[in-house]
């Protein structure tokens, strides 16, 4: 029997163009695998291009794709579109079809981040390799060249891309991050390509051209001494007259890992040129990229899935030394380098940017918590001993010399956290959560004398100390292929300090310590910030408490004093009293943490506490946060702003606008209120003369019409906050008010009494007028009391 005949190239690109209108995506999942398995590569080279931009949407984001960073685990596509895009499914199984073949896909240049655009526009040759070799000048009447790539390239090109190209199409995240389709692709590709144990699964079709495929090694002829100062004609030379690249099988062997990490390490956190960082080093200036929560998140995965490659290196392998590894397997070798030599100094610039920049919110703890994770690569080791789960394990001496190759991650993003504390609002629950997680991990025992004996060896006195590392070296957060250009590993710890530092903060740097007073003094002031904010914490609670013992059954009858302003609930659950108890335990732990970590004695922590407490109560309650008068009232200064964030002062702030307009609570009738509202406007719009007329009066109905038709409370109230000097006409105009009888509490009230009068045999109107007399005799009472305070 005839096998069936297969529809041409273009014809095949045209029907699933209209499936993609018509057809749903598990249907069209379905059909791409059989026409996978069945088409031959030169059919499926026509479709790769656009069915690779059809999953992952376009870069220029007028495409959303399938929407995979939306798509979670309750969609009915979910499991289909996982199993079609896994690292060993169908779309993997096209990639390595087509790899076997010389095709080339196309990219522009414009859609490369930003430093490595910049690099090609000017001429100057890229410092990552994984685009040497690649790029093509464009046709006459083009501007823009374009970057060639083979298909596992172009395929993790779009996959990285996908995180941080903004669509038009994508819609609000309804759920979680980390349970989108898009992140736990990201993850299972890490596992695959970068294994904790064994090796990388071979490709099931053999490659003829590896040569094409492998990245390409540095030629000794090119000088790479110093960051971006390569010669545009080098660039030329490199583009037109491309070398052959050695098919080394070592290095065929492990492209592939190779190729992913670099490609999620550039799309996702080479943003930031390393020479403009160290020119401004200022958080004012403003990047051009701003990364998003989402991302941030992924760039943990990223950052918490190499630490567990890295530490699944084998034991023989750990010792630096050349003769320790010299028949370890490329994997193996890579595992030793991929964290100093891939991602350090992109990670550290994008950390820098985001501590800089990222709003002062609760937000910010993705940041904080991929910045945890990079420092403590221990927390991710495959054998854990029991005293890992203890909150307070040692730091053993062998991680000492991962802290001093980052020892800026350490310590100049500490410092940055330090300022950032100092400037948010440490009573928020999640605040104090973040200042919690820092001073826990820094107070981990060994942790910080590691530190401080790094900072130690950076102050030495220099010996000879070149501008920049040459790249042969192990410089830290250095891309390229290390299988290239296997030089000897610097052994002087001292050097590597330096250099490190030097690399990435420039040679005229001006390093602050760490433990170095200036340091100290602002740790210090964040000490007092925390009991400041530990002692509010603790005063809301109290006072949520005793308000809460407070509505009791006399005060919810309408017993109790009447203060509109007390009706008010927390608009945020951190205000609640669990919550509040829960905030002054992590500050409290904070403090504890922090004196460990900086060597503050108990005497010290119980002035500093004492201080703290004295001018939380002599200042707090009696003077106003800093203010300038105004044309419309009180102003806040930069201080008083401050004063409030931190908790050290505060207005008492009090509803001053008209009662009668107050959102209706929970405990009154809306229907109710209403009804009323409309029956005092039309009693006030008739009567307001007359009770005008009746409340000028100087005698006693005067003063007992004012006790009941305007608002006594209004002309005492203080001006505790700022507020305009409008005059509100609702303060002064006698009128009526009904609101009181739109209370659940209030009919309860008269239902009780009703309820009395009638087992008491008294009729209905003998009842209401009873009520009335009292209602009067009480305004009588209230008003005599009132004239006789007045006379003493």
């Amino acid at each position: 029997m005839a096998a069936p005949t297969l529809p041409q190239p273009g014809l095949l690109l045209v029907t699933l163009k209209a499936d993609a209108a018509n057809k749903p995506l598990v249907q069209r999942c379905q059909e791409l695998v059989k026409i996978i398995e069945d088409y031959p590569a030169k059919e499926l080279h026509s479709i790769y291009s656009w069915l690779v931009e059809s999953v992952f949407g376009s870069l220029d984001g007028l495409l959303g794709g399938w929407n995979l960073r939306l798509l979670h685990s309750r969609c009915s596509e979910y499991n289909v579109v996982l199993d079609f895009l896994k690292p060993s499914g169908a779309m993997m199984k096209l990639v390595y079809k087509l790899q076997a073949e010389e095709y080339k896909f196309q990219i522009p240049v414009d859609y490369l981040p930003g430093p490595v655009k910049a690099c090609i526009q000017q001429g100057v040759l890229p410092d990552c390799p994984l685009f040497h070799n690649k790029l093509q000048f464009p046709m006459s009447g083009q501007l823009t060249p374009n970057l060639a790539l083979n298909p596992f390239e172009f395929f993790m090109f779009h996959l990285a891309s996908c995180l941080i190209t903004p669509k038009n199409s994508l819609q609000k995240q309804q759920g979680s991050s980390t349970d989108s389709a898009y992140f736990v692709l990201v993850e299972s590709y890490l596992k695959y390509f970068l294994p904790s144990e064994g090796n990388v699964p071979p490709s099931p079709y053999s490659d003829s051209r590896g040569s094409v495929t492998a990245p390409s090694p540095r030629t000794s002829g090119v000088s790479f001494a110093g960051y971006g100062v390569h010669s545009p004609s080098l660039l030329k030379q490199h583009i037109f007259h491309q070398p052959l690249v050695n098919a080394d099988p070592v290095a065929q062997e492990i492209w592939r890992t190779e190729t992913l990490l670099q490609m999620f390490v550039e799309v996702w956190l080479h943003h930031y040129s390393l020479d403009v960082y160290q020119k401004l080093q200022s958080p004012q200036v403003k990047e051009p990229f701003s990364p998003s929560e989402e991302h941030v998140l992924v760039v943990r995965l990223l950052v918490k899935h190499l630490h567990a490659f890295s530490n699944s290196l084998k034991p023989e392998q750990l010792s630096p030394s050349p003769h320790s590894h010299a028949h370890a397997s490329p994997l193996e070798e890579f595992k030793r380098v991929v964290v100093q030599r891939f991602v350090q100094q992109k990670l550290y610039l994008f950390l820098q940017h985001c501590f800089g920049h990222w709003p002062l919110d609760a937000s910010f703890r993705a940041v904080l918590e991929t910045w945890l994770s990079f420092i403590q690569p221990w927390r991710y080791t495959a054998t854990k001993s029991s005293t890992d789960a203890e909150p307070n394990r040692t730091v053993t001496d062998k991680w000492e010399s991962f802290v001093h190759e980052n020892l800026l991650m350490y310590t100049k993003l500490f410092q940055g956290f330090l300022n950032r504390a100092a400037r948010t609002d440490l009573v928020n629950g999640k605040n104090a959560l973040m200042v919690f997680r820092v001073a826990k991990v820094f107070s981990q025992p060994n942790l910080a004398d590691m530190i401080q004996k790094g900072e130690q060896m950076f102050l030495e006195p220099e010996t000879v100390l070149h501008h920049r590392q040459p790249r042969g070296y192990l410089t830290p957060g250095q891309g390229g292929s290390f299988l290239s250009s296997r030089q000897r590993v610097v052994t002087d710890t001292v050097f590597r300090v330096k250099s490190q530092v030097y690399a990435l903060e420039g040679q005229d740097c001006q390093y602050s310590q760490m433990f170095g007073t200036e340091t100290r003094a602002a740790v210090v002031r964040l000490i007092q910030t925390l009991a400041h904010a530990r002692q509010t914490a603790k005063k809301i609670s109290d006072h949520s408490n005793e308000s809460a013992a407070n509505t009791s059954l006399l005060s919810w009858l309408g017993l109790g004093p009447a203060d509109p302003n007390s009706t008010f609930c927390p608009s945020e659950p951190e205000e609640s009293s669990e919550c509040l108890k829960k905030t002054h335990e992590l500050l409290d732990r904070a403090l504890k943490n922090l004196c460990l970590v900086f060597k503050v004695t108990e005497a010290q922590l119980a002035q500093l506490t004492a201080c703290a407490e004295s001018s939380h109560d002599d200042e707090n309650h009696k003077q106003l946060p800093d203010c300038v008068s105004g044309e419309d009232g009180l102003v806040l200064t930069d201080l008083g702003r401050s004063q409030i964030i931190n908790g050290l002062r505060r207005f008492n702030i009090r509803y001053r606008g008209d009662p009668e307009l107050q959102p209706i609570r929970s405990y009154e009738s809306a229907v109710l209120v209403r009804l009323l509202y409309r029956i005092s406007c039309l009693l006030n719009q008739k009567f307001g003369d007359h009770m005008t007329t009746l409340c000028s009066r100087s005698d006693f109905l005067g003063r007992l019409s004012r006790h009941y038709l305007t608002d006594s409370a209004s002309g005492r109230r203080l001006k505790l906050s700022p507020a305009t000097r409008q005059k509100s006409d609702w303060c002064r105009r006698p009128r009526v008010s009904l609101r009181v009888l739109g209370s659940y509490r209030t009919l309860l009230l008269l239902l009780l009494f009703y309820l009395i009068a009638a087992v008491m045999s008294l009729g209905l109107a003998s009842s209401t007028l009873l009520a009335l007399s009292a209602g009067l005799l009480y305004g009588v009472v209230m008003t005599l009391l009132d004239d006789k305070l007045k006379t003493l």
